[in-house]
């Protein structure tokens, strides 16, 4: 049988329960069809790139099937007339990934690729200090006195 990669997004508003139960329900439906799910991810609540319905986040929830194309295509049938599935992308692979996923093995790596956080207290020191508003005036009114005894 073909091999799918199957994400579905889920509208922000959903618990992750109820999302756990959208996959069971297309879970059932791939298997009334003669396939089965190997292995189903669910990524949390992420922010999507731009607004999608007026949503601004989504559920994210990955599916590895392997499934005839009936069974996928009536999963997919299934997820447009569902109001909680925002977006979905079903690809055929050659083979699923074993272990977890790219999104789950980068979960919260982002901050480790930025290297160590320097406060304000760590920048270096400037070389000159800088003027006081007070110095400053002073040292306007002197430049002043000196230009009129030059004249």
């Amino acid at each position: 049988m073909p091999l799918y990669e199957h994400v579905f997004l889920a509208r922000q508003d959903v618990s992750a329960q109820q999302v756990d139960t959208l996959t069971e329900q297309f879970k059932n439906v791939i298997e009334e069809g003669g396939g089965s799910i190997d292995k189903a991810e669910y990524w949390g609540l992420r922010s999507l790139a731009y607004k999608i319905k007026k949503y601004r986040k989504a559920h994210y929830q990955l599916l590895n099937i392997d499934a005839p194309h009936p069974a996928v295509a009536e999963m997919e049938r299934l997820m447009r007339l569902n109001d909680d599935v925002v977006r979905f992308i079903t690809l055929r692979v050659d083979e699923h990934e074993t272990g977890p996923s790219v999104v789950m093995q980068n979960k919260g790596g982002r901050d480790d690729r930025r290297g160590p956080r320097r406060d304000r207290n760590d920048r270096p020191e400037r070389s000159t200090p800088a003027a006081s508003p007070a110095a400053s005036s002073e040292a306007s009114a002197e430049a002043a006195t000196d230009s009129k005894e030059k004249e």
